[in-house]
């Protein structure tokens, strides 16, 4: 563990235990040390020759002062590949111990979540943050929050494009980012855009570009000689319908042959859609009888879901420690302090992530 300083009230230098003692982190790199000092030396003006040919001399506080940038830039950039821990403190309030607080622009770069999409039990966990930021929350994210969103948006969709896994959940999210970038645009001076607007126009350029690849994105087939999903028995291919807790899954997968379109549409499924997502006070409000004078349960479920929000599942969310105000992936683990750690774990939903960053 490394120690930070002599006084527990401030951050102090950064230290770490070595064989010969406890030696102080250099945030500057030896090779960086000597080139700002051969920089230094080589001279103490620099002449500037413009179109008059007239010559600006600089003097050496102006060399000190960009040496001093330049060590400014490394260490920003040191610190941008620093943050990539298992877990964050989540701080809303200045203490004697901790000052400043906790961002959702600085969380959402400490956090690791260019490697999270890799992990398929965390990709649509990802994807629907990505998403519901996207909607209200992309004008509140820091210049380099930003960069890092649209850099793990290019890593999602090339991820998509090679192994063609849910596309339609990134169109969805692409054309809610398309739609919020053209308001900001329309808008520039009444809102806040970090950046250039020649920089913001060219990202809704390349969502657009994306869009458009994932329009003509054509599914491979797969070449298997052995059992398909097709062979397998009507009581299972049912099992497998009932167990998928999406209305477009169930729609999609029917669309595969006629025996699927058939067990796709079986009432007793879609009743146990709209009975899963919705309560009993609100699906009674909208009831939609078929032709025959039976419930339609599959219009049901689609007319609920313009009204009300429907349950999320993940393989894998953040989770959050109650005692110790911890963010985290699950399977890193933490160190809490509490006698029962279990007890203090509260499981994450990428709004209840938005949330938490609400003052």
């Amino acid at each position: 563990m490394p120690f930070l300083g002599q006084d527990w009230r401030s951050p102090g230098w950064s230290w770490v235990k070595t064989e010969d003692g406890w030696k102080r982190c250099e945030p500057f790199s030896p090779v960086l040390e000597d080139g700002n000092n051969q920089l230094n030396d080589i001279s103490h003006t620099v002449i500037i020759t413009g179109d008059d040919e007239d010559e600006a001399i600089y003097s050496t506080e102006d060399c000190e002062f960009a040496a001093k940038k330049r060590k400014k830039d490394h260490c920003t950039n040191n610190m941008q590949c620093f943050y990539r821990e298992k877990w964050i403190y989540v701080h809303k309030e200045s203490t004697r111990e901790r000052h400043g607080y906790c961002t959702l622009g600085e969380a959402f770069n400490r956090l690791d979540f260019s490697s999270a999409i890799q992990d398929i039990r965390r990709f649509n966990y990802v994807v629907k943050l990505l998403q519901l930021i996207a909607k209200s929350q992309l004008t509140s994210l820091s210049g380099a929050a930003q960069k890092n969103y649209f850099n793990i948006l290019d890593k999602i969709v090339r991820k998509v494009m090679e192994d063609q896994y849910n596309p339609r959940l990134i169109k969805d999210l692409l054309q809610d980012l398309s739609s919020t970038l053209c308001i900001l645009i329309r808008g520039v001076g009444k809102s806040v855009l970090v950046g250039n607007i020649n920089i913001w126009i060219c990202r809704l350029e390349t969502i657009l570009l994306w869009q458009q690849q994932l329009k003509n994105l054509q599914m491979n087939k797969q070449v298997n000689n052995g059992l398909t999903l097709i062979d397998l028995p009507l009581h299972m291919l049912r099992n497998i319908l009932h167990r998928l807790s999406d209305g477009w899954d169930v729609i999609t997968l029917g669309q595969v042959t006629p025996t699927l379109y058939m067990l796709s549409e079986d009432r007793q499924l879609w009743k146990k859609l709209c009975q899963y997502h919705f309560a009993e006070k609100q699906f009674c409000r909208h009831l939609i009888p078929s032709e025959e004078g039976h419930i339609d349960w599959k219009l049901m479920y689609f007319a609920l879901q313009k009204y009300y929000p429907i349950k999320e599942q993940y393989g894998d969310t953040l989770h959050f420690c109650r005692h110790c105000s911890i963010l985290f992936w699950k399977d890193t683990g933490h160190p809490c302090t509490a006698s029962d750690p279990d007890t203090c774990l509260m499981p994450v939903s990428p709004q209840h992530f938005i949330d938490l960053f609400k003052f």
